[in-house]
Order: C-alpha cells, then sequence, then structure tokens
C-alpha cells in the first residue's frame, strides 16, 4: 500500500465528509505544529486531491504529505474571504511548507502623525489602525535611512519629540540650517507647518510634480511681496526638489501608478523585486526575500508574494505588472481593488515596453540575489558554521579554511579555458584566483580539459612535496611567496561523479593522496566524495550549502568571462586575418581604436582610415570584408 493509500484510508470519513465549499485548511504534523495553509474553491476537492493513489504531485508535497498527521478547515463565503484568512493564518504561524515573506515582521514604515498639532516624521515596524498616513514596507533600513535622509534634505519637518509650546528661548541647530522652520520658539504657523507636512506625503505619494508647481508659485509670491528671503528660500527648495526629479526615470508614458514584480531563483532561494512607478515614472524599488520556495513555480512564488505583500502595504496602485500569469489572477485582482477601493488591473505582458520593464526588473532581482549572497559570506560567524558544517559533512580531516574550486569553460571545443577560484575561512580571495587556456585537448572534452587545469595546477604542488624531504613542509594554509605553493584543506571541481573520476586520476598520477577532492553536481547540489558510493547532500537551509554554492558559482562566473574574452578575440582575429593586408599591428590597432569587433563594423571608412598604419584603400577593403 502506498503511503498516499494508506493516509486516505486513515482519512477517509473525513475526507468523505468534507464540504465542496470555498475555504481555509491547516496541515499539522505529529507534534501538532501547522506546516501548511492553503486555499481552495472546493475543500472537499483540493483535500482529497493530495491523498489520491495517483496524485501527481511534486516532491516537496509528497514530503509534506508524509507528515501531516492531522488537518482541519474553515469554510468561507467566497474564495477572495478564504485568500484574505490563508494570508492571516501565514502570517500568524509561518508554515514551514509555505512560501513567505522572510522576517517580514522585520519590515518598516514611514509614519507620519497627522492627528498631532505639529505632525512628526519616524519609523515604525507595523501599521496602526489610527488615522496617521503609513508608507512602506521597506524591506531594510538603509534604503528606509535614505528616505528619511532625503526627506529631511527637501522639507524642513520638526525630528524632535519635545512638546511643542512655541515658547522655547532657543531653537536647535536644524533651525539654523533652515531644516525645521522651528515651531518650538513659534517661527511659524500650524497652517504653514502643515503645508510642509502635505509636501512629505506628496513626495512619498510621487505626486511631485504637484509639489514642484506648489513651490514656484510660494516662490513668486514672496517675491511679488518684496520678501526676498523667502523667497531665496522656497527657490532652493524648488531647485532642490527639482532636481531630485529630474533623476527619476521615465519609463512609462502612462501617466498611472503602476507596480512591476519580478522574481530570480537560484539554488532554492528567492528574491522578488518591485518598480514603484507613479505618473509614469520611477520613484522607487524594493527587494524581499522568500522562504519556502524550494521547488516551487515561479507564478506561485509571485502570487503569494503579491498575497502578503500587500496585505499589509500601505499604497496599491491602478495597476501591478507581473513577470508570470498566475492561477489565482482573479480572486487577487477582486481582492486588491477591495484594498484600493477602486478597480485594480493584473498584467502579465509577453511582449513591448511592458515586457522590457519586467525583464529589467527581472535583472535587478537577480543583481541583488548575489549582492545577497556576498552580504552573507562577509559575516564572519555564519562561514564560521559553515566551514565546521562543510567538514563534519564531508570527514574532513581538518577544518576547510583554504577551499579550491575548479571549472571548465567551452563551446563545443572551442575556445575552451578553465578557471581556479579561492576562498580562505569562507571569504574569496580574487588575487589568488587564476586562468588557464586550454592547450593539449582538441574537440568537446570536459573531463580531459579538467585534468590538464589540475595537472598544470598541482604539478607545482608534487614539486613542493619533493622539496620537502629536504627542507620543512608548507602548513595547509600558510602563506607563501609563491601562490601556487598554497594548500587546499578541499578542492571541489564542477561536476558530478565523472569530474571527480578525472581529478582522482590527476592526482594519482602525481602522487598526491592526502588532498581531499569532491565534486559538485549542479543536479540536487549533491557532494560526490572519493570511495563513497553515495552522495552527500547537504541540508537545504545549511549555511554549508550556502557556502559551496558560492565557490561553485565563483568559480563559473570566472571561467565563463574569460572564456568570453578568449572567444571575442577569436572571432576578431579570424575574421581580419582574411582581409588582406591587415598584419597583427593593425589588428592590434584597430582594437585599441575601437575596442571590438562590432565598433570596427560600425565604423565609417573615413574613421578606419585614420587609425595608425592603415589607408584609405585598406579601409575600403577591411569595410567589403565585414
Amino acid at each position: 500500500m502506498t503511503a498516499n493509500s494508506s493516509e486516505k484510508t486513515r482519512f477517509s470519513s473525513r475526507l468523505g465528509a468534507l464540504p465542496a465549499r470555498p475555504g481555509v485548511y491547516v496541515l499539522k504534523n505529529q507534534a501538532g505544529q501547522i506546516i501548511y495553509v492553503g486555499k481552495a474553491l472546493s475543500l472537499r476537492h483540493r483535500l482529497r486531491s493530495y491523498f489520491h493513489a495517483d496524485a501527481r504531485l511534486s516532491p516537496k508535497a509528497r514530503k509534506m504529505i508524509s507528515q501531516i498527521a492531522d488537518f482541519e478547515y474553515f469554510v468561507t463565503a467566497s474564495e477572495k474571504e478564504a485568500l484574505i484568512l490563508e494570508c492571516n493564518l501565514i502570517k500568524r504561524h509561518h508554515p514551514y511548507y509555505n512560501i513567505r515573506l522572510r522576517d517580514d515582521k522585520n519590515y518598516l514604515y514611514i509614519k507620519i502623525a497627522i492627528q498631532e498639532d505639529w505632525p512628526r516624521v519616524y519609523t515604525v515596524r507595523r501599521p496602526q489602525p489610527d488615522v496617521a498616513r503609513y508608507f512602506g514596507p521597506y524591506s531594510s533600513a538603509k534604503s528606509l535611512r535614505a528616505t528619511l535622509d532625503l526627506l529631511k534634505k527637501l522639507f524642513p519637518y520638526r525630528s524632535c519629540r519635545k512638546e511643542i509650546t512655541g515658547k522655547d528661548k532657543r531653537p536647535c541647530l536644524e533651525y539654523h540650517i533652515r531644516r525645521c522652520l522651528g515651531p518650538c520658539i513659534g517661527a511659524t504657523t500650524r497652517q504653514e507647518y502643515g503645508e510642509v507636512i502635505q509636501q512629505v506625503c506628496g513626495f512619498l505619494d510621487g505626486n511631485h510634480e504637484q509639489i514642484v508647481s506648489a513651490l514656484r508659485k510660494n516662490m513668486e509670491a514672496a517675491a511679488e511681496s518684496l520678501n526676498f528671503e523667502s523667497a531665496a528660500y522656497f527657490r532652493d527648495q524648488w531647485l532642490a526638489v527639482q532636481k531630485v526629479v529630474e533623476k527619476q526615470k521615465v519609463i512609462s508614458v502612462e501617466p498611472t501608478d503602476q507596480d512591476v514584480i519580478a522574481a530570480a531563483r537560484s539554488n532554492g532561494e528567492a528574491c522578488v523585486m518591485v518598480f514603484f512607478i507613479r505618473n509614469g515614472k520611477l520613484i522607487g524599488r524594493e527587494h524581499f526575500v522568500m522562504q519556502g520556495t524550494e521547488e516551487s513555480e515561479r507564478a506561485e512564488i509571485l502570487s503569494s508574494f503579491v498575497q502578503q505583500f500587500y496585505a499589509d502595504a500601505t499604497h496599491v496602485p491602478a495597476e501591478v505588472i507581473l513577470q508570470d500569469r498566475l492561477g489565482d489572477a482573479g480572486v487577487l485582482a477582486a481582492w486588491l481593488g477591495d484594498r484600493r477601493g477602486d478597480r485594480v488591473r493584473l498584467a502579465f505582458p509577453q511582449r513591448g515596453k511592458k515586457r522590457q520593464l519586467v525583464q529589467m526588473v527581472e535583472e535587478n532581482a537577480g543583481e541583488t540575489l548575489g549582492q545577497l549572497r556576498l552580504q552573507w559570506l562577509s559575516d564572519a560567524a555564519k562561514t564560521g558554521t559553515a566551514l565546521v558544517e562543510l567538514q563534519e559533512n564531508l570527514g574532513l580531516p581538518t577544518l576547510p579554511i583554504r577551499i579550491e574550486c575548479y571549472d571548465v569553460s567551452n563551446i563545443q571545443g572551442t575556445s575552451a579555458v578553465g578557471s581556479m577560484v579561492v576562498f580562505e575561512k569562507g571569504m574569496p580571495q580574487p588575487g589568488q584566483y587564476r586562468r588557464f587556456r586550454i592547450k593539449t585537448v582538441e574537440g568537446a572534452n570536459d573531463y580531459a580539459m579538467l585534468q590538464e587545469v589540475l595537472r598544470r595546477r598541482f604539478r607545482r604542488y608534487a614539486a613542493r612535496q619533493k622539496e620537502a624531504e629536504e627542507a620543512p613542509a608548507v602548513a595547509p594554509g600558510e602563506e607563501v611567496k609563491d601562490s601556487w605553493g598554497m594548500v587546499p584543506h578541499l578542492v571541489i571541481v564542477d561536476g558530478g561523479r565523472g569530474q571527480l573520476s578525472a581529478a582522482l586520476e590527476v592526482m594519482d598520477e602525481l602522487a598526491i593522496y592526502d588532498l581531499p577532492v569532491a565534486g559538485l553536481a549542479k543536479e540536487h547540489e549533491a557532494l560526490f566524495l572519493p570511495d563513497t558510493p553515495d552522495p552527500v547532500i547537504l541540508p537545504r537551509t545549511s549555511q554549508s550549502l550556502y557556502l559551496v554554492q558560492r565557490i561553485r558559482d565563483e568559480a563559473h562566473r570566472f571561467a565563463l568571462s574569460y572564456h568570453q574574452r578568449v572567444r571575442a578575440r577569436t572571432t576578431f582575429g579570424s575574421v581580419l586575418d582574411q582581409v588582406p593586408g591587415i598584419g597583427v599591428q593593425r589588428k592590434a590597432a584597430l582594437l585599441k581604436r575601437f575596442g571590438s569587433l562590432k565598433g570596427i563594423q560600425e565604423a565609417s571608412i573615413e574613421d578606419l582610415a585614420l587609425v595608425p598604419g592603415m589607408t584609405r584603400r585598406l579601409a575600403e577593403r577591411l569595410k567589403d570584408q565585414l
């Protein structure tokens, strides 16, 4: 009997009594912990599908089902109500198998206490059900501080917490540098201060043009009244705001509010990026890391993000542009419309300017995900934990202080190169990276290419071992003048069992038996070890897995960048070699002047003729050939 059928038998009576109505279901494990919360248009159909013997479920779903010890459900009046309840339960319980915003309690908001006589602008963790204005969420304190710093430079609102009586004897420094209107000494009226607060709210809402227009009118009115000091103040403020507005990129011809959302995934992690467009201008962006995304479809990640993000967002735009079409787009659009108080359109562009915009957001999400990994590597505590975990999981004799990783890159054997990257104490050491131009291998033979790279690197190590008979050996990780002589504590080759076998052949050939070697296969992130039949699968959320993924990705990046350079040079040389009269010196001069073959192709005959060593006749011949 299969696991699914046995579970169905155990729950058969309860499954048969389920209502065919919209609702939310909660799955629990043996300890009574909630492991998953889901919504359904039909509770009966959805829950019974989990335990159907022929159900085509993902590995993640099968693993979740194997842990189900109990379930409960809540009937709702509509699918939209089910969505709201599902969101609330996910935020309350953080179920392991749900896709969820990471550390959502740490997101920040700007609060403007407009209910106060002299409103303040400050940060809070959670919006409250009051009449204050909230803006956010902001995913990092850094981005929030940058926003507040800009606001303070543009608008002179008070930042103190003192009680305002207007009778203080002297103002603070902010008044003297025109960062505050000075309500504490009675230097402004509530109406004037209220206008400043309205400008702050308008700026955060994206109504920048209105603010610029209002400041210009204030400047002109003050000038007409011969109040030149106030006119100069409004002029400076107007110029400052206008400068910020001019820097904002116009990326939409539609004068509407839009949010553009795209996700990037790598090695089980997902980062969602949101671009905020107001009146056709990009006014800001935020990124959010999602948890529980392993083996999840990208559309599912985006759907979960939209649901959780806009549940707490202080503003819902008229249009949300998404990377992929969502299965529950209809109910999400209706729910967002309720949140906004007006119709919200979900767009899933496949071509045109909106699609280009989505692709730009996706690229930014990918770059941000890479930067987040670098930030993780800079955390000494995490990298220390990763090295300890790696030693324990791989059974290494010592802590892998120095790790070397090798990769090769080619296209069907052409422009073949190899790379060696070095990490010490979990941190990359770019100064010790090495590139290899493959010299002895013909055709597409990745194993032989990897062996050439390893042979060229470890011949030096073998020679040092031989020298150690007459001189003291170099300790692993000990710094020496010749970086080739550094001894790694762990050697990783990019690939599976085949690459590992190829690497071990080189070690045997060079009589090197004391270096731990492992092959890292991209599929399932499995680590293959010598004389071990089964690969080592590091825990999906372990620090050691993040580290080896980062090392492997860096080796791949380093090899690929070198391969692209070599291929560009080869293409450049092969085309120019076919032009009579273009030799080595003229090729070098052309490359120095135009930078690439594409630059030469786009150059005019007159520009080509001006290159040292070139003539007009040669330039015409070259242009005809290209």
